[in-house]
């Protein structure tokens, strides 16, 4: 049995880590596909939507504690939520495939008793306030440099500082406590231990206690450090266009309407049922 969970490489890539990888990648895709259609509302000037059911990734992250299952998370929705729906940009995809997955990695590494529920809220919350954090000062920087006009918003300052920082709030109101934390304080104990040996892998058991420092990692923090810049570069170049950027619009929404966006959700389906299929057949 892979111990990649407990005391084996994180960063080893072995089979049991290239089916999490795929299943990770699904369910991202799945979960990413299905916010696509939800409604969003207005309060007054502010734009209120569901970023993402951002408690199955970091979950599923927390269970498998790999550098792959974090990776997963972007490529999932850069396959299911951009390629299969017409809309890829490829320098564009870049933001999301260097921090989502640095920072659900450190946040992660972080939960050093899965018994503890406040270490369990304070990784859940870190890890999507560092991704939505750094999102953020890039839209900011992207309109200092001059590559994106600033959308002032009715209501509100016509400061991007101001508009960037409102939408990182609500964000996290949304998006990180009522899908992030909530779900992922009811989801993560029924899961551990049962989940990972269906998959070929151990779960993790951490220590009872365990300070959360013991799960520092100063190389997946220098990676946020060093990602963050490369992210607002690629995604500063993505607004200018040009040769350089990899770009793949067919836009299949705009031609078949909504109704299309069953196709990733049905190829989201097919994937996971298979690799769970797969997996319980052989276990």
């Amino acid at each position: 049995m892979s111990t990649s969970t407990g005391t084996g490489s994180r960063f080893s890539l072995g089979k049991q880590d290239m089916i999490v990888f795929i299943l990770v990648m699904s369910l991202t895709g799945l979960q990413n596909a299905i916010t696509e259609i939800m409604p969003e509302f207005a309060v007054g000037p502010l734009e209120l939507g569901v970023g993402g059911f951002i408690f199955i990734p970091i979950v599923l992250v927390l269970l498998f504690r790999t550098y792959w299952a974090a990776l997963a998370v972007p490529v999932g929705e850069i396959v299911f939520g951009e390629i299969l729906l017409g809309e890829f940009d490829g320098l564009g995809a870049v933001e999301g495939l260097l921090l989502i997955s640095v920072c659900y990695y450190f946040a992660a590494q972080l939960l050093q008793d899965p018994e503890n529920t406040t270490q369990l809220v304070i990784v859940v919350f870190l890890a999507e306030g560092l991704e939505e954090f750094f999102a953020t000062l890039i839209d900011i920087g992207k309109v200092y440099v001059g590559v994106e006009e600033l959308e002032a918003v009715p209501g509100l300052p016509e400061s991007i500082v101001v508009l960037e920082g409102v939408d990182f709030l609500v964000q996290m109101l949304i998006t990180g406590i009522i899908f992030g934390v909530i779900p992922a304080l009811y989801l993560y104990p029924r899961l551990h231990g049962k989940i990972e040996p269906l998959l070929g892998m151990e779960p993790f058991e951490g220590e009872r206690g365990a300070s959360m420092w013991r799960g520092f990692s100063l190389t997946a923090l220098l990676a946020i450090v060093v990602g963050a810049p490369v992210a607002f570069v690629a995604e500063a170049a993505s607004e200018v266009g040009g040769a350089i950027n990899i770009v793949w619009e067919p836009e299949f929404l705009a031609t078949y309407g909504q109704s299309y966006i069953i196709i990733p959700i049905v190829v989201a389906v097919v994937v996971i049922v298979a690799i769970w299929y797969r997996t319980t057949q052989s276990a």
